[in-house]
């Protein structure tokens, strides 16, 4: 099947990656162990979502309600929220964003964003470079319950864009943008900004690498030419 859409990550894919991670992930761990999350089961290696995985299932086994959780996590996200809003005010786009952007729009192609970022973030840093109206859905973490591994953001993408996923290609620079699209049969393509290397990209599910957002639109006609 021709590819009729493409679908990006946001940090380390179309914007540099400067979210001080370590900082964020170690304020939202010191905020569950104040509610007496059991530091043993909180790493600080681990995403914040992984760590909420944990924080819920501590608040449920301790009979509490399901609104008390709602709480911890929407404290726990503001966290992260003032953190990504930091990031988003110096982060600058990644090199031939724009013109991929402009080339794909060309082509007809249908545009998604999905993020693990929240909407406020997101929509700061699309507004801030004026490419907003390149995406024709921009799916963050508030618009679904469960983020990347998971599949739903994807499927949601798909979704409101109203495409097969395999008429779909992902580009990410995570294991867990490849993971999700894997699952879901999207074409994958890797793109190793430096937080995966190429060969963590391709182990967790990349189709493709590319090294610059450039070749994208290239690799796109190397696809469909093979169909």
């Amino acid at each position: 099947m021709a590819i009729e859409a493409v679908i990006f990550d946001l940090d380390g894919t179309l914007a540099n990656f400067n979210l001080d991670y370590k900082a964020m992930r170690s304020e939202v761990r010191t905020y569950l162990m104040s509610i007496h999350v059991p530091v043993s089961v909180l790493d600080v290696n681990e995403s914040i979502f992984e760590m909420l995985k944990k924080a819920e299932i501590f608040v449920k086994n301790s009979s509490k309600s399901a609104e008390a959780f709602e709480q911890v996590r929407a404290h726990a996200l503001s966290i992260a929220e003032r953190y990504e809003m930091e990031a988003a005010t110096t982060t600058s786009l990644v090199t031939g964003a724009v013109e991929t952007l402009k080339e794909l729009q060309k082509k007809k192609l249908k545009i998604g964003l999905c993020t693990t970022s929240s909407e406020k973030a997101a929509n700061y840093i699309l507004q801030r470079f004026k490419i907003d109206g390149f995406f024709k859905v921009v799916v963050s973490r508030n618009k679904v319950k469960y983020v990347k591994p998971h599949t739903e953001q994807f499927e949601l993408a798909l979704k409101t864009l109203g495409v097969h996923a395999k008429s779909a290609l992902m580009v990410g620079d995570s294991v867990v943008d490849m993971q999700s699209a894997k699952e879901l049969k999207i074409i994958a393509v890797g793109f190793p900004s430096g937080l995966y290397t190429k060969e963590q990209l391709m182990s967790n599910g990349a189709n493709y690498i590319v090294t610059a957002l450039s070749d994208l639109p290239v690799l796109i006609k190397e696809i469909n030419k093979e169909d």
